[in-house]
């Protein structure tokens, strides 16, 4: 583990269902994004987390800072995204809906932090979709924002954890 990066993105999500594959599509732009010098690539590493679940410990554990990608919903207009952090989501104290892998995710960050392995900084971007169907493609609505979606995060990777 001694080429383990303190940053990780992680995208979650399934590509087979239309925007429920928006974290996916998104943190594989960003790796290409890194592999062609545009983004920091030395000190952060981009992983298509696919579903989540409990894999996902391993994957965050010795991380300073976790950025995950997924769709969420809201209750917004569909391609509005949304930065907060599992605080936000615990403080309500019942399932927020704020996104379709919530229980997973949850519960892995939950994990983390009893088992003393919880990053220092943890930051989620819930994307919200306009449907979540068999579908290979993004809808119109969410392809249209990626630029919108790209802007963000690499907003949130030029600040340290």
């Amino acid at each position: 583990m001694a080429d383990l990066k303190p940053v990780i993105v992680i995208g979650l999500g399934n590509p087979l269902m239309a925007d429920e594959g928006i974290g996916v599509e998104l943190v594989n732009r960003l790796a290409k994004l890194a592999a062609a010098g545009t983004l920091p690539s030395e000190t952060v590493e981009y992983y298509d987390g696919g579903c989540g679940g409990m894999s996902l410990l391993h994957i965050i554990a010795g991380r300073r800072k976790v950025i995950l990608i997924d769709c969420a919903k809201m209750g917004l207009k569909p391609g509005t995204i949304k930065r907060f952090t599992p605080d936000d989501v615990n403080s309500i104290k019942k399932l927020t809906h704020l996104s379709l892998h919530e229980i997973d995710i949850i519960k892995v960050l939950e994990l983390a932090r009893m088992l003393g392995q919880s990053p220092e900084e943890i930051v989620i971007f819930g994307i919200e979709p306009a449907s979540i169907e068999q579908q290979m493609n993004l809808t119109a609505e969410l392809q249209d924002r990626v630029d919108e979606f790209l802007k963000a995060i690499q907003k949130e990777l030029k600040n340290p954890a």
